[in-house]
């Protein structure tokens, strides 16, 4: 299991939000559970290219910094669902403010990053 080795700059909110939504499916992984998708199989179909153990482990983190929550139903099969907590509701209008600015950039951004390809 990966430790870390260097004590995080916690003194600044864009440094704080880094730490708590830094990895590549987080966001999404917030956003689509926002808009109902809560079984992990569910999260894996919105979110293909993503391995099912990265999915599990970014999920995890996400319930380390209280943004969602795992309710486990007792059946066979076990069933889990994640959901947002109210703390997690939070973060939901600055990505969606995040991702209007993507849609309003988006020919722009576009053509930076192919430039780089």
């Amino acid at each position: 299991m990966y430790e870390r080795k260097v004590i995080p700059n916690l003194n600044c909110g864009l440094d704080l939000i880094g730490e708590v939504l830094y990895g590549k499916w987080k966001i999404r992984l917030l956003w689509f559970i926002n808009e109902g998708h809560k079984r992990p199989s569910e999260l894996q179909r919105k979110i293909p290219d993503a391995s099912r153990r990265v999915l599990n482990m970014q999920l995890k983190e996400l319930e380390e910094h209280e943004l969602v929550t795992r309710k486990i139903y007792p059946v066979v099969p076990p069933k889990v669902e994640y959901s947002l907590t109210e703390f997690g509701k939070t973060v939901i209008p600055v990505i969606a403010a995040l991702g209007q600015w993507g849609d309003e950039h988006g020919d722009r951004l576009r053509n930076v990053i192919l430039k780089q390809l």
